[in-house]
């Protein structure tokens, strides 16, 4: 087992399935403890069993990122708990894809409450513990890395308001980056192509027929290969910053 990561804090959100529990175990076979949040508490637990069954330390919080009390407190819990916090994985996120003019509104306010809200109100939170753990770690950086999109840098038809998310998330990534680089914390974001996870059982019945229709030429990446690029990111000596990571599925032109 590698060991880059031995000593340190990773908080995961969304850690319950897909890039977020790959995440998780990647970190921990690094070498450090994780913090597994989500909504979905029972998946949580059978994680962080296996995590713990290997050696690692793993802690479950089940919370509603999108909920501000929620998100902080969890935070709180994490770096009181675990004594520290160096990385943080904003993951959480939705994709609700469909056009414009009969898309339900509830479908954008879910979105928008998940991949921009929840992901501020973690990043907030965590920003004074990552500065700390940078300023009296060892490797002397810390790490925040969110799971963007390739629909934060292409916007396609049926797709408008998940790209307003992920073109948002790019944005503030890149300038809260610049804010914060002089404190050693380094900002970072991966943007995945097509990944096999749960992400597209999530729209709506004939959407999903269509995307399916779109991506079924393509080999899918898997959850770790995105877990992979996470890991590279944050293992890197404090020299180095990778700030922006595009990992498209081979056949992928989009």
């Amino acid at each position: 087992m590698t060991t880059r990561l031995t000593g340190t804090v990773a908080l995961v959100t969304g850690a319950s399935s897909g890039i977020g529990e790959a995440t998780a175990r990647a970190l921990a076979a690094e070498g450090a403890a994780v913090a597994l949040l989500a909504r979905r508490g029972d998946r949580l637990e059978a994680l962080a069993g296996e995590l713990r069954a290997g050696g690692a330390t793993a802690l479950v919080q089940a919370v509603d990122i999108t909920d501000p009390q929620q998100a902080a407190a969890a935070v709180e819990r994490v770096a009181g708990e675990l004594g520290r916090l160096d990385i943080v994985v904003n993951n959480a996120g939705l994709m609700l894809t469909g056009p414009v003019a009969d898309a339900p509104a509830d479908e954008w306010q879910r979105m928008l409450a998940v991949n921009v809200e929840g992901l501020l109100h973690v990043t907030r939170a965590a920003l004074p513990h990552l500065v700390r753990a940078a300023a009296m770690a060892p490797r002397h950086v810390a790490d925040l890395v969110t799971i963007s999109s390739t629909a934060g840098r292409v916007a396609r038809p049926g797709t408008a308001v998940y790209n307003l998310t992920k073109f948002g998330v790019n944005a503030f990534s890149e300038a809260l980056r610049q804010e914060v680089l002089a404190q050693r914390v380094r900002v970072g974001v991966v943007e995945p192509g097509t990944v096999d996870t749960e992400l597209a059982s999530h729209v709506r019945a004939g959407i999903r027929e269509a995307i399916a229709r779109q991506t079924g030429e393509i080999e899918a990446l898997r959850p770790a290969d995105i877990a992979d690029a996470v890991s590279y990111m944050v293992t890197r000596d404090r020299r180095v910053a990778v700030n922006e990571m595009l990992v498209r599925a081979g056949a992928q032109t989009w």
